[in-house]
């Protein structure tokens, strides 16, 4: 397991001692040709809080903000740090309704974000809702292209000596306010302090051995957990991010690729994408320095590790495990046997306790399924919405992740799916993991999710919602038929159909799977 690394007791503290240690050498970089050292993050970061803080932002003010994944978010997140402000990420792909709910649940006091963007006029959105809940907004515009100022940052500018000492760690102890994008209709505040949100980096530090050589292409929004799992992770380690704010699964990643990117997440869409750029250079290896394939936010199924192996010569994708409220629990060595990072998220990280628990509530056995429940440093204080606390945690002050999965004999944790995804036919439960694990080795399907509709006679019926690949064409026989040829009992195979032009997936790339249920519902 190792030892918890030495993280400091507030991110503000970890910018200063990597202003010290990594002083000229680039921590981030951007596809506009920009690049920030250490030094230089601490120095952007101290003038946009002096900025900030002449607008009234102090220690324990909430701050909303609505950015995507540029250099400026990562030092608005430090500046916001420096100050000792509650943040509240929100993703850029938010809209009116989920906006409203979030901004009037955590009481945003002040809104950053841009005036537009990817088209949609997110500073007329905000001024509208301010108007509505009485909170001020600050317009930084990440629509102007860097190139055009020379290349500096696109935010305000004050005198880092107009500011009052860092705040202690005991004053306003919740710094981060998350939304999780679980099953429920509303988003759920999640409520974390500088250091719970720390310690979910002693993954990628260790299991992964981020190190000063490291160049992560990243695409994820840093308006999601694993974008402070990442800032940290690269002030502790020296690993380089590069930040891309778009991702085109044809050009971006001849651009990670240009950047000499050792390693690049996150999800199957973005996986094979860069299997599609491989494939396009032909022998001749399109990520000739890449030694990890990094994947989070849901099981990565064996056949696309199989791929990882064939196309892009690693030996695996690292899939870790964690949620919002407990982020990066769990996570393998990139050198980890092959069936480790083909059908397990490793095992617990330094500091984190992890078992099943059986629907009776007695500890489940080795290799018994129930659901996973988790200890440690990165767990969450709870929720914004209070009176969901209790069923959060069990009696015994377990989180209650409704996950389902196993243990096996060395700790590695396998999560067969969500308690809320088991398809309940005749009776009998049925892992719409376990059936995705089989579509994706059918060569016409490009990309599938697995769902319960609703069904007359056995309750639940096995749905599978399909995109082919290009050309193809595919029925529901044919389906069946593969997946009782990979061994799937009848009861398991599909017994319905739906082929998309895509999947409904958040940001970070995890299929919007309640979406899918709604239209079953909807048309039944």
């Amino acid at each position: 397991m190792g030892t918890i690394p030495d993280f400091p007791a507030t991110v503000w503290t970890l910018v200063e001692r990597a202003a010290e240690r990594w002083a000229d050498h680039v921590l981030l970089a951007d596809d506009h040709g920009r690049s920030l050292t250490g030094r230089q993050l601490h120095d952007a970061g101290a003038g946009v809080a002096a900025a900030l803080a002449a607008l009234g932002v102090e220690t324990g003010t909430i701050v909303s903000w609505w950015l995507p994944t540029t250099l400026e978010t990562m030092v608005v997140k430090v500046a916001l740090s420096r100050l000792g402000a509650v943040q509240n990420p929100l993703s850029p792909i938010l809209r009116e309704r989920e906006v409203t709910f979030i901004t009037r649940q955590v009481g945003t006091e002040v809104m950053i974000t841009t005036e537009r963007w990817r088209g949609f006029d997110h500073g007329a959105l905000a001024r509208d809702l301010a108007a509505d809940q009485g909170f001020d907004v600050v317009i930084i515009d990440l629509d102007r292209d860097p190139t055009s100022i020379g290349n500096s940052l696109r935010l305000p500018q004050g005198d880092p000596i107009t500011l009052r000492p860092p705040p202690a760690p005991d004053e306003s102890p919740v710094r981060w306010i998350y939304t999780s994008s679980g099953t429920t209709a509303d988003p759920k505040g999640v409520r974390h302090t500088d250091r719970t949100v720390m310690h979910s980096a002693t993954g990628p530090i260790q299991a992964a051995g981020a190190s000063p050589t490291d160049v992560n292409a990243m695409a994820i929004p840093i308006s999601h957990i694993g974008g402070i799992t990442m800032l940290t992770a690269s002030l502790m380690s020296g690993m380089r991010l590069v930040l891309f704010d778009t991702f085109d699964p044809v050009t971006t990643p001849e651009r990670m690729a240009a950047h000499g990117a050792t390693i690049l997440g996150s999800a199957v869409p973005f996986f094979l994408a860069y299997f599609d750029a491989q494939r396009r250079h032909g022998d001749t290896p399109r990520f000739p320095q890449l030694r990890a394939l990094m994947g989070g936010g849901a099981p990565t199924p064996a056949e696309i590790n199989r791929m990882a192996r064939e196309i892009l010569g690693v030996r695996g994708i690292v899939s870790s495990w964690g949620l919002t409220e407990f982020p990066v629990a769990t996570y393998p060595s990139p050198d980890a046997p092959i069936p480790v990072l083909d059908h397990t998220t490793g095992p617990a990280v330094a500091g984190v306790e992890v078992r099943t628990v059986a629907d009776d509530g007695h500890e489940c056995a080795t290799g018994e399924e129930g659901e996973l429940r988790l200890r440690g440093p990165q767990c969450f204080l709870g929720y914004v919405d209070a009176s969901l606390d209790a069923d959060a945690f069990d009696a015994n002050g377990w989180f209650r992740t409704g996950d389902l999965g196993v243990i096996d004999a060395e700790g590695n944790v396998s999560v067969t799916g969500r308690i809320k995804d088991i398809i309940i036919r005749n009776a009998e439960n049925i892992s719409a993991l376990e059936i995705e694990e089989a579509l994706y080795r059918h060569p016409a399907i490009a990309d599938v999710a697995v769902v319960s509709a609703p069904d007359a006679r056995t309750g639940e019926r096995v749905c599978a919602f399909v995109v082919v690949t290009s050309g193809a064409s595919l029925t529901l026989t044919e389906l069946a038929d593969h997946c009782r040829g990979h061994g799937l009992a009848i009861q398991k195979c599909p017994e319905q159909l739906e082929l998309v032009d895509s999947l409904p997936r958040n940001s970070f790339g995890k299929v919007l799977k309640q979406d899918l249920r709604a239209r079953l519902k909807d048309s039944a």
